[in-house]
């Protein structure tokens, strides 16, 4: 049997393909800014109206309230205040950079000076950033290091020497909140459930995973020596230009978990990637984990697989306190590693 469709032939058309959904997911992130946008002119025009300053207030109250029951719980006090404060740092909505998404602009209106703001606003989106670099060239004081420089090309060269590419450290989440979906917080619950919800809610899902997510399969077969395996989700992200393979888990986490993503990364990696591709990436959503089980299960200087908690509803405070403490106590160790070697 001829093979006519050879790898240029499949590669061109792959790329059609994802330049279409990378359209799609710009179309969707840009709906969403946009939508944030209109709120926040909304309520500071509505606000202006009123008579005390602490009607303002009671407004956003009860805002809240009606759009949690009817949109659930991504429209909290705090949220919509973001969402005024958004307008109020960027009035004119002609500048806005449509290649950005809310969380890197949640971060960017914390910044008070007009044209700071505006600076970092257009370097990230010019350069790509992920949140996370964006807070790391706030936090150096990119911009105000180059406007009190005399060589402003050589600031700038040190600091994007410095600054690395997007990588999956970078875009890997850890937890994921999944309120979206609507499930009760101590329902039993399947895989084949979450899984359908996170299908029903897939713009959802992909706005909260992050920037450059695509949607490629569900439940996609591979066959090996007779045997059928199926990986949950398969993405494409296209800023690391790779698969992102998605294992869904309503209980805790085993190693024959991260060693099953493992094999289907494996398995991308030396069947399925096309010219151009970055390795594979593997997310283990699941209820819990241990961090020690992780650690010693994957090789030293994995970057490949990863175990990420999921909740179906939004943490309580005590929750977060937990999260963030586990997270000092995680980067401590690191720290007190590198000083051992």
């Amino acid at each position: 049997m001829i093979d006519f469709v050879d790898k240029p032939f499949y590669s061109e058309i792959s790329d059609i393909l994802a330049c279409a959904r990378s359209r799609t997911y710009a179309a969707v992130n840009a709906a969403m800014v946009d939508a944030y946008w209109n709120i926040g002119k909304s309520i500071v025009e509505k606000q202006s109206k009123l008579d005390r300053a602490e009607y303002g207030e009671q407004l956003i109250e009860q805002l809240s309230e009606k759009m949690v029951k009817d949109f659930g719980q991504g429209f909290d006090p705090t949220t919509l205040r973001k969402m005024r404060q958004f307008y109020l740092a960027f009035p004119d909505h002609d500048v806005l950079r449509r290649e950005l998404s809310w969380t890197h602009y949640r971060r960017i209106i914390r910044i008070k000076d007009d044209k700071a703001r505006l600076f970092y606003m257009n370097e990230c989106a010019n350069g790509q950033w992920s949140t996370r670099q964006l807070a790391r060239q706030i936090n150096s004081m990119f911009y105000e290091r180059l406007i009190t420089s005399k060589d402003k090309e050589g600031v700038s060269k040190e600091i994007y020497s410095l600054e690395p590419g997007v990588s999956p450290e970078d875009t890997i989440r850890d937890p994921y909140v999944l309120e979206f979906l609507g499930l009760k917080q101590k329902a039993s619950l399947y895989e084949s459930d979450l899984e359908q919800a996170l299908i029903d809610h897939l713009q959802d899902f992909l706005l909260e995973l992050g920037r450059g997510f695509t949607f490629v399969a569900r439940q996609k077969r591979f066959t090996c020596d007779g045997r059928h395996f199926y990986v949950d989700l398969v993405l494409y992200n296209y800023l690391m230009h790779c698969f992102v393979l998605i294992d869904l888990k309503t209980g805790d986490l085993t190693h024959q978990d991260l060693e099953q993503m493992q094999m289907y990364v494996n398995y991308f990696t030396r069947e399925l990637m096309n010219e151009g591709d970055n390795p594979p990436i593997g997310i283990i959503l699941c209820a819990d984990k241990s961090d020690t089980l992780v650690k010693y299960t994957l090789p030293e200087g994995n970057n490949q697989i990863f175990a990420s908690k999921y909740m179906t509803y939004m943490p309580t405070e005590e929750e977060l306190k937990n999260e963030i403490s586990k997270e000092r106590k995680i980067i401590e160790d690191e720290e007190d590693n590198n000083q051992e070697k």
